[in-house]
């Protein structure tokens, strides 16, 4: 062996160990850098599915600019894809619903804007006269609304059962009295005539049924106002994204016209369009149209119940009995069921049930509810 290094040459021997050695290294080296790029390459093909998913349920959900499906926290897309959302309102929005009186003194047809309310109310006033209340929620853009007038203290009711901030022009001093006590918050046109309620001068009409408001000029108001703007209470109907077939539930009855006479002076019916699945409007047999589209009022359910009227004033200011419990009809998709209400105060909800004590599904629409008095008469055929 030659002890000088710098002139070592090693034999074949050595030469082959020491490849073999190179070889096994250069093996556990690329081992380890074929599992590295393995792990690498599951974790990239994981958040490209999950964003492939998650994009795919935003283009799903936002189709043709609808939303069509809702996606709870937590939820699979798989069961959001099942479950429809609710089209007439957002289950979503917690901001309270708007609820406006609508005039309905013949003189004042036709009225603007009702289409785009989820419920609409109709009670009778003085003199036989009825007066609508429309509610409407806060992410609808409706650009007339009326003709606004003055408040009932009957209505309160039902703007409070659904945590409604109240709109009106002027009223009576039962009303205002009521206002007061029950601390509802309201828009008032006699207050706020030229800021938050404008007058249409080209209708061919008395002054007392021009004045017409927006969603806009509203929801401008709630905020000016200071109002609380969160809801408390859910909406007050059940409604269901199922079609409701009335046709399986006991007691049902054929609904293609219904008929609610309220006095002499008014008379409100519908007919059912079974192609379409609605009810088109009538007032005093005429069709009942908006005054901006001129199209006819449809409604996909009506429910429709009779309460005491009492007259508690020389000016024929009507009182309901209205707290408490009683029957009336269910109307949807053709058909017609008995149905029990019941109101256990002023500001609590009306529950509306079939007869055996569940609460009614609603279909996914709008909805007329027609309070008419026990002197009047209700005809569905």
């Amino acid at each position: 062996m030659n002890d000088n290094y710098n002139n070592y040459e090693p034999d074949y021997e050595e030469l082959v160990e020491e490849r073999e050695k190179q070889k096994k290294k250069e093996a556990k080296k690329n081992k380890k850098s074929k599992k590295k790029l393995n792990k690498k390459t599951l974790i990239i093909l994981i958040i490209a599915v999950v964003l492939l998913i998650g994009v795919g349920g935003v283009l799903l959900i936002s189709f043709n600019g609808e939303s069509k499906y809702k996606i709870v926290k937590g939820e699979s897309l798989e069961s959001a894809i099942e479950k429809p959302k609710v089209q007439i309102v957002d289950l979503e929005d917690t901001r309270r619903p708007i609820a406006m009186m609508i005039n309905n003194h013949h003189d004042a047809w036709p009225q603007a804007g009702l289409s785009d309310a989820y419920i609409i109310y109709e009670l009778m006033v003085e003199g036989g006269i009825t007066r609508m209340m429309a509610l409407y929620t806060q992410d609808k853009d409706v650009k007339k609304i009326g003709s606004a007038r003055s408040a009932r203290h009957n209505y309160l009711d039902y703007a409070l059962e659904s945590d409604a901030i109240y709109v009106h022009f002027g009223g009576s001093t039962y009303a205002y009295n009521d206002i007061k006590k029950l601390g509802v918050d309201d828009i008032d046109g006699n207050t706020f005539a030229n800021k938050y309620f404008y007058r249409d001068k080209t209708l061919n009409r008395s002054i007392e049924h021009t004045a017409f408001t927006t969603s806009a000029n509203l929801k401008k108001a709630i905020a000016d106002l200071k109002y609380r703007n969160e809801r408390k209470k859910d909406y007050l109907l059940n409604y269901t994204t199922d079609e409701v077939d009335l046709s399986k539930i006991a007691n049902n009855k054929v609904a293609n016209k219904v008929s609610i006479k309220y006095s002499y002076y008014q008379t409100s019916s519908y007919e059912y369009n079974s192609d379409e699945k609605v009810y088109y409007r009538f007032m005093g047999g005429q069709k009942h149209t908006d005054l901006v589209t001129g199209e006819q009022y449809k409604f996909k359910n009506i429910i429709v119940y009779s309460v005491k009227y009492t007259t508690i004033s020389k000016k024929g200011h009507q009182d309901l009995s209205n707290v408490g419990s009683g029957k009336g009809y269910y109307i949807t998709n053709g058909y017609a069921i008995p149905i029990t209400w019941t109101k256990p105060s002023r500001t609590e909800a009306t529950v509306y049930k079939y007869e055996n004590g569940e609460e009614i599904d609603v279909s996914d629409g709008n909805t007329f509810i027609q309070i008419y008095p026990t002197t009047g008469t209700l005809t569905i055929s």
